[in-house]
């Protein structure tokens, strides 16, 4: 499957997209539950698939932050957004940062681009490795395939004063995984542009990952009211 637009050409338009998105209340969220679970005594914190920095922005004046992402496009958007942060461009799934933290964060569903519980090993592997002694990770998670319900529809909307945005999408399971499809209709400059496209996502079920967490020396814990009504919250807490 080709790259995802949204996250390279369209990633100027992303936080329009996503304007609905309380980032300053789910950081809010998220540092209650780091006092709550976190043992060690430092303050140093990554944000894995940080995206642009949404949560980033009202987590630096609590931690010392870096940001990790894939996507130089969206690191981009992130570094003239949110001042005082280290943003690295690397993939989640094998990164290599020679430091450890108290806090590693990766939200918004984004393990769900993973796909498989082969990637999502991989990548828990190396979160256990940068994280601190009684440090905390915080994984919000996706919808499993149990509760997946196939053919909803929902739209976003932005609509600013030069600048209109209509994003419907639709979803239903191809080959185990969750084909999202995606359609944009963006309004600018007396023009209307149009695009489609496709986003494969892992359904995973809470115990197995749970027993991934367990594997790698984390005692973990499923919030099921999460920051999103229908994703909970992974806590692994480093042993």
């Amino acid at each position: 499957m080709k790259k995802q637009m949204l996250y390279h050409e369209l990633a100027k338009y992303y936080d329009m997209i996503y304007s609905w998105k309380d980032y300053k209340k789910e950081a809010h969220l998220i540092k209650k539950l780091v006092s709550r679970h976190k043992k060690s005594k430092g303050s140093e914190l990554l944000d894995v698939a940080c995206g642009t920095g949404g949560h980033l922005k009202y987590l630096k004046n609590s931690f010392s932050c870096i940001g990790i992402d894939k996507n130089k496009e969206m690191l981009n958007i992130a570094k003239k957004k949110v001042r005082g942060v280290i943003f690295k461009q690397v993939d989640m799934i094998n990164f290599t940062l020679n430091k450890k933290f108290d806090v590693i964060i990766c939200l918004f569903s984004s393990i769900a681009y993973l796909k498989t519980y082969q990637n999502l090993e991989k990548s828990l592997k190396h979160f256990h490795k940068h994280l601190k002694s009684a440090g905390v990770m915080v994984i919000e998670g996706f919808i499993t395939k149990s509760d997946f319900k196939p053919n909803h529809l929902y739209m976003d909307v932005y609509d600013g004063k030069r600048l209109k945005i209509a994003r419907i999408g639709t979803s239903k399971i191809k080959n185990g995984l969750m084909l999202a499809e995606m359609s944009y209709l963006i309004g600018e400059k007396g023009k209307i542009n149009y695009f489609l496209e496709n986003h494969e996502l892992g359904l995973f079920n809470v115990n197995k990952v749970l027993k991934i967490i367990k594997k790698f020396g984390l005692m973990g814990t499923f919030i099921k009211g999460g920051l999103m009504k229908d994703r909970g919250l992974f806590i692994g807490v480093k042993i």
